[in-house]
């Protein structure tokens, strides 16, 4: 297997790419869907959040409103720390667990983590990290046009994001996204290209290292 952490700031046009990974056969764990998931109602990372920030974050029916919770967490820095402290362990335990059903599998497995972080690479045992990148500007005009999202919010979230220098400055393979989506696709094609080449080198090196070492893990060379 292949681990590859794919991340992008918020506009990037990230989850498009992740889609466009899995057409071409890569298998997708989404910290998005992931972090849906664990709090839904009766998960601790739920009654953890009302603890925090009160019975006005759920809805009539007992669910998350997600709304509500981003306006009191994007509000103050100690609030997000807060919810990022409650939410983000769940999330990683989940997306290690997923991970490590797939490690004996040729797959190349791309773990979609919108806010990677250098610990990440090591927590999930990434082999490479592709950054969708784009322009802030173009960024913003996206989320605001094609989501609806206050411009205030949107550049609230995204101080509350890695920069772009710090995203690159992490990334292994970059995927340009500035253009149309004839660009996208031609971009996708190129990292695919390269994670297709880099899975079966990975393979070899772990076979040769199998080769020479017994069970042991004395030297059979």
């Amino acid at each position: 297997m292949l681990a590859v952490g794919l991340t992008g700031g918020m506009g990037s046009g990230k989850s498009t790419v992740a889609r466009l990974l899995v057409e071409r056969g890569a298998a997708l764990i989404d910290a998005d869907a992931i972090a849906r998931e664990v709090v839904e109602p009766g998960r601790p990372a739920l009654a953890a959040l009302v603890e925090r920030f009160g019975e006005s974050i759920l809805t009539p029916e007992g669910t998350l409103d997600r709304p509500a919770l981003a306006s009191l967490a994007f509000a103050d820095p100690e609030a997000l720390s807060d919810l990022n402290a409650i939410t983000h362990p769940a999330i990683a335990a989940e997306m290690a667990e997923r991970r490590a059903r797939l490690e004996h599998t040729d797959r190349v497995v791309v773990l979609d983590v919108p806010l990677l972080s250098p610990a990440h690479r090591d927590v999930l045992s990434l082999d490479a990290v592709v950054v969708v990148d784009c322009d802030p500007g173009t960024a913003l005009e996206r989320v605001v046009t094609q989501r609806g999202i206050p411009e205030a919010d949107v550049r609230a979230r995204m101080a509350a994001q890695a920069t772009r220098e710090e995203r690159l400055q992490g990334a292994d393979l970059v995927v340009d996204n500035c253009g149309d989506r004839v660009v996208l696709e031609a971009e996708v094609d190129r990292v695919w290209q390269a994670l297709s080449a880099m899975a079966p080198a990975k393979a070899r090196h772990q076979g040769d290292q199998h080769g020479t070492t017994g069970r042991d893990g004395a030297d059979r060379g």
